[in-house]
């Protein structure tokens, strides 16, 4: 690899530095327009046999969370939910024809949105499809995002039927009075039940997400809704930050931004949770994840093997996700390709018979080794220099000095390591070997 004439940025070390969340790399906003015939030769290079990973978005919500950040849409419209289910059909018809040989599902996830919006007959059709175009490896793991507020049993039904073992639903923060600043009211005899309803059903590995920095919440919020979590048995927690984008989704401009919490609260908030959490008995998981130390999640940490893709941290380790509805992004070796965001273009470029590709980004063999050092950091806290090409260590090394002045990283030797107590600024330091920051009109959310 050629040494990079690139000069190097000192980036921000500050609290309120806005930063990507790296779930990718480079991240999505240095996506640019891409065609569907590229994305069309990655797949058809899969080797035969490949490790495959399925991704599918149902965007669909029945109420509006204020602080939401992800491509949601609210919809009752059966019509419309129907006609996004057969695209989602049709779409995976169309990928799995585009590949030159039977790959291997091991992982797959619904997210959203609300999943459960397609109901319980649609659920199980999509599932029946999937199963009848992509081989299912024997122990591969079905999970999926679920609202406990407008859960049924006819979904639930479905989902354990299909073979689904893991669930994922947000609590977020179960005081009533931020309930309400967030937008979203979910009482928490409502998500008892959830949890029940879904145990009762088999789907036993439970995984509950909560945030700080909500409007109106303090570390003893934050602290008792851990608790909370760890109460219910849940086997994995997500902790995090509440990202205030108004400009990205116009929703969270009904969020007073006089109360949310200011810099140092957040992060008194998220010690808050860590030591809850782990006095509870569950183990740090990269920056913002805790689980049972018998969880798959924290197995992987321990063996080295702790990945990180666009749904966070995972255990996935297929090299080929295939993403499936409006805004879902595929990866493979070779790059990145997003789907159109837009539910109307989308499905008119499904039904088309097209891949429904809108931008993407062909990776150089230095962001796959930047890539590399940026997920390491992320899930390890750690990273061997002596495997940096010259031009990347010599282009992070400048931020990485500032960052062990403060504190914040130990260089010694050929090893960077993470202190425990600078987890909260993880992001910082992956920031150090991203060639990409500050170039382009990206905007981020606080990193801390």
């Amino acid at each position: 690899m050629e040494t990079l004439t690139r000069p190097a940025r000192t980036p921000p070390v500050s609290l309120t530095a806005n930063l990507p969340r790296y779930t990718s790399y480079p991240t999505a906003p240095h996506f640019g327009p891409m065609e569907e015939g590229l994305y069309r030769s990655w797949l058809g290079r899969m080797p035969a046999g490949a490790a495959l990973s399925l991704y599918a978005h149902i965007p669909f919500c029945h109420e509006l969370c204020w602080y939401c950040g992800c491509h949601t849409s609210v919809t009752r419209n059966e019509a419309r939910i129907a006609r996004y289910a057969a695209a989602l059909e049709r779409e995976a018809e169309t990928l799995a024809r585009a590949l030159p040989a039977d790959g291997l599902v091991q992982q797959l996830h619904l997210g959203g949105g609300t999943p459960s919006a397609l109901g319980g007959a649609r659920l199980t059709r999509l599932m029946g499809r999937l199963r009848a175009l992509f081989p299912f490896a024997p122990e591969a793991e079905l999970s999926v995002e679920l609202d406990p507020r407008t859960l049924t049993q006819d979904a639930v039904d479905a989902l354990a039927t299909a073979g689904f073992t893991r669930a994922s639903l947000g609590l977020q923060d179960a005081n009533a009075e931020v309930q309400a600043r967030m937008g979203r009211i979910q009482p928490e005899a409502m998500l008892r039940e959830a949890v029940d309803r879904l145990r009762r059903t088999g789907i036993r590995s439970i995984n509950l997400d909560m945030m700080y920095g909500l409007p109106g919440q303090t570390a003893a919020h934050v602290r008792a809704t851990a608790r909370l979590a760890a109460e219910l048995g849940a086997e994995r927690v997500a902790v995090f930050g509440y990202a205030h984008v108004p400009w990205m989704k116009p929703s969270q401009k009904a969020i007073r931004v006089e109360e949310l919490p200011a810099a140092q609260d957040r992060l008194e908030q998220a010690e808050a949770a860590t030591q809850a959490l782990r006095t509870a008995g569950y183990l740090s998981i990269g920056l913002d994840h805790f689980a049972r130390p018998q969880d798959s999640m924290a197995r992987a940490c321990a063996d080295g093997k702790l990945r990180r893709n666009f749904q966070g941290y995972t255990t996935d380790q297929a090299n080929y996700l295939l993403g499936l509805g409006a805004s879902s992004i595929g990866a493979t070796p070779e790059g990145y390709a997003q789907n159109l965001p837009d539910e109307r273009g989308y499905v008119a470029a499904v039904e088309a018979g097209r891949l429904p590709i809108a931008r993407g980004l062909t990776l150089t063999a230095e962001d796959i080794a930047r890539r590399a050092a940026i997920e390491r950091v992320m899930c390890d806290l750690a990273l061997d220099l002596d495997a940096l090409a010259p031009g990347i260590l010599a282009t992070a090394r400048p931020g990485l000095e500032v960052l062990e002045a403060q504190g914040l990283v130990r260089l010694s030797g050929a090893w960077l390591t993470v202190p425990e107590e600078a987890r909260p600024f993880l992001r910082h330091v992956a920031a150090c070997f991203d060639a990409y920051l500050g170039a382009g009109k990206g905007r981020h959310s606080v990193a801390v």
